[in-house]
């Protein structure tokens, strides 16, 4: 035990810690970016080698590969779990370097908005291109 120099009283550790620890989501947010990461690394193989062999390629082919069903999948899985990924990483580094209170949750917000109108932005462009692809 210790002692609480504000009125000489002593203070179990758990009493000293309450409300400085853990907010009991730290399992959870470790657990996604974790299986974000392992989802991330076949598929952003598969997009990198597709598009190794796609390079140089007319745009009819690119929209026609786009088209494809499994690809059209794929590339929507992708780009989910990486802005995913990408917004847990960020909020864990704007977390444990940003000290101000105010300006961490400022940031926080402000990540989670980009990430999600970037997200959008992208399966947008996916959607559009596979739906319109051939008309």
């Amino acid at each position: 035990m210790a002692k609480d120099s504000k009125n000489n009283e002593f203070v179990a550790p758990l009493k000293k810690a309450k409300g400085l620890g853990s907010a009991h989501e730290g399992v959870d947010h470790w657990m996604a970016q974790k299986i974000t990461a392992i989802i991330n690394a076949p598929i952003i193989l598969w997009f990198v080698f597709s598009m190794v062999n796609i390079m140089g390629k007319s745009h009819e082919t690119f929209t026609a590969w786009v088209a494809n069903p499994i690809h059209t999948i794929l590339l929507l899985i992708m780009v989910i779990s990486v802005f995913y990924h990408a917004k847990l990483g960020a909020q864990v580094i704007t977390e444990d370097y940003v000290s101000s209170k105010c300006f961490r949750l400022m940031k926080l917000i402000g990540q989670k908005i980009f990430f999600l109108v970037l997200g959008v932005s992208c399966v947008y462009s996916i959607l559009k291109i596979a739906f319109m692809a051939g008309v």
